[in-house]
């Protein structure tokens, strides 16, 4: 097991000064960090005021002209809040105008922007929150036909588009590159209240929370941080509300962490496995005007004239494709793990899958990627082989997602990828995104990332805060730590601790609930529980020694169990191994 402590120790810290150092926050900003306000959030104008004056006319023109306007629901949770935001935003102030003239575009999978849209007859404004900068052709198609486009996003592009009008963080003055689509497009239903004098666009700070959240926005930048943590504070989307509630029992508070783990994968679950009417019902769902209208109900053994609200449908319809999606995840994990042994894959450092169409669902590749760069610590592509033909030639490819390791250091795959000149593309995050590379020039990558990586290890390093020896950890760290929980987020890691030389003897381990889900306790003398979910009686029996002692090195994370209105200090172990053990205690 290897562990690294971040940065040394500084005595005159506490341990979350300690830790928010170690994340890169700088220690004389920590206070105004720890405490923000709204006067961290930047101002709209920062977009441009030009850009911002052309996008308020075209949305005007169109409602004063009682024309018709389409919103297109990006592909993600992302998209689904920035497009659900401006419906209700502008449901708010046109509600006549929403009901009549204005309805959305739902992609049939993965797709962004305008590739697979259709227009409609009479439509006059195109919106495109959360996607759309690059879509230059499709700009000029459609400017041409005398329709305005309005583009509200976040993500990077070549250049402005001539064609639309571009309000996009990554392609202006404005100072935050970490805010997400759901941000920009709250950002513009702002500036919409600054010209009519209203307030409706704080309203909706909980899908700003929500879509930042599950689009791994960092909580590094202060403005972020402070509109995803005041957001979760005054959660009131019926659907998002429903969620929390459903996830109570995992986290006993909206948190960034717990909000990424137990609620945004559901709506991205829907979104690359649902069927259009499933994606449609939760989209509604976030529309709270039309979340609490009664529909049908779908609910097994329901009456046949029983209804029931939108947003509960909603939510049992996203956690039954969840679960559907999890099914065929553990399908697709089941298949490719015979082919690793079959083509010996695990010779190589990035482990590379090539597949048919139809092999697993292209939809999930990037979850099925995710579990085995865990299992095998290790980049890994999963590929799938597209067929082209080209002035009568037909071009082999193999096009999916790929996902690098940061838990073994390689957080620039990306990068890495680029560097090898053998790909297609590779488009995304440095750590995960989509992937294409010629048939030809596949034994090549391979060949080029087992150079680029051979210096590579394929075990976890513990990026840890404190390393404690042996039974000397102190509670009051942990106490003060887990009073934060909504600190930690995208770039600010949750903590990990090690503890070093721990000696386990008989009287400080347990093995609790032994036989239904065993969990291993082992108490220090100063009280802090070492615990350890999903154990067995073989795993405590090597763990125990009736006469010495067990030494092993531990890394875990920072909790505690509050009963009884007491809060008694925990260390959730992540790994172990076992060090040295003794067979009497002199």
């Amino acid at each position: 097991m290897n562990y690294k402590l971040i940065k040394p120790i500084t005595p005159s810290y506490s341990a979350l000064e300690q830790i928010l150092t170690n994340r890169g926050v700088p220690h004389d900003k920590i206070h105004g960090y720890l405490n923000t306000t709204d006067d961290d959030v930047n101002s709209f104008l920062c977009f441009g005021e030009d850009k911002l004056k052309a996008a308020a006319a075209a949305l005007i023109k169109c409602i004063n002209a009682d024309a018709e306007a389409e919103v297109i629901v990006d592909s993600d949770c992302d998209g689904f809040t920035s497009s659900a935001l401006l419906i209700n935003y502008l449901y708010d102030l046109f509600p006549a105008w929403v009901n009549n003239k204005l309805t959305w575009f739902m992609h049939t999978g993965k797709q962004h922007g305008l590739s697979d849209f259709t227009l409609r007859e009479n439509t006059k404004l195109i919106i495109i929150p959360d996607a759309g900068s690059n879509d230059y052709e499709y700009h000029k198609k459609y400017s041409e036909k005398g329709i305005d486009i309005i583009i509200l996003d976040h993500h990077e592009a070549e250049r402005v588009s001539e064609d639309a009008i571009v309000i996009n963080n990554q392609l202006s003055n404005y100072p935050n590159k970490e805010m997400s689509g759901v941000g920009v497009t709250w950002q513009f239903c702002n500036y919409l209240d600054s010209l009519l004098n209203t307030t409706y666009a704080t309203r909706y700070l909980d899908l700003v929370a929500l879509g930042m959240d599950a689009d791994m926005m960092s909580l590094l930048s202060i403005e972020t941080k402070h509109l995803i943590n005041k957001g979760l504070s005054q959660i009131k989307n019926p659907f998002f509300e429903v969620m929390v509630e459903k996830a109570a029992f995992k986290m006993k508070e909206p948190t960034p962490i717990g909000v990424a783990f137990y609620v945004a994968p559901f709506v991205n679950a829907a979104v690359r496995s649902g069927t259009q009417e499933e994606k449609e019902i939760i989209f509604q769902s976030m529309l709270n005007f039309r979340a609490c209208t009664k529909v049908p109900s779908t609910k097994r053994g329901h009456k046949p004239d029983e209804m029931e609200a939108i947003y509960v449908q909603a939510a049992r319809t996203a956690t039954n494709v969840k679960n559907r999606q999890t099914r065929a995840q553990d399908a697709g994990l089941e298949f490719l793990e015979k082919q690793i042994e079959a083509q010996n894959l695990l010779d190589n450092k990035v482990l590379l899958f090539k597949l048919n169409v139809g092999d697993i669902d292209r939809n999930i590749a990037g979850l099925v990627a995710n579990k085995f760069m865990a299992k095998y610590q290790r980049p890994c592509c999963i590929l799938t082989r597209v067929e082209e033909t080209q002035d009568d030639n037909v071009i082999v490819s193999y096009q999916g997602s790929a996902r690098g390791c940061d838990k073994t250091g390689i957080d620039n795959f990306k990068e890495i990828c680029e560097a090898t000149n053998c790909i297609m593309y590779a488009e995304g995050h440095q750590g995960a995104f989509g992937l294409g590379i010629l048939e030809k020039d596949i034994d090549e990558f391979i060949e080029r990332t087992n150079e680029l990586l051979a210096d590579a290890s394929d075990e976890v390093i513990y990026y840890v805060d404190y390393i404690y020896d042996n039974v000397h950890v102190d509670p009051q760290h942990i106490q003060d730590v887990c009073r934060h929980a909504e600190l930690w987020g995208k770039d600010v890691d949750e903590p990990f601790i090690a503890v070093k030389n721990l000696k386990i003897t008989k009287d400080m381990i347990a093995l609790m609930s032994p036989d239904k889900k065993p969990t291993l306790k082992i108490t220090l003398p100063n009280k802090v529980a070492i615990i350890k979910f999903n154990s067995s009686p073989e795993e405590y029996e090597s763990l125990y020694s009736e006469q010495g002692y067990i030494s092993i090195d531990l890394v875990g994370r920072y909790a505690v169990n509050e009963f009884c209105g007491n809060r008694y200090p925990q260390i959730l172990i992540e790994d172990y191994e076992i060090t040295g053990r003794a067979s009497y205690i002199f």
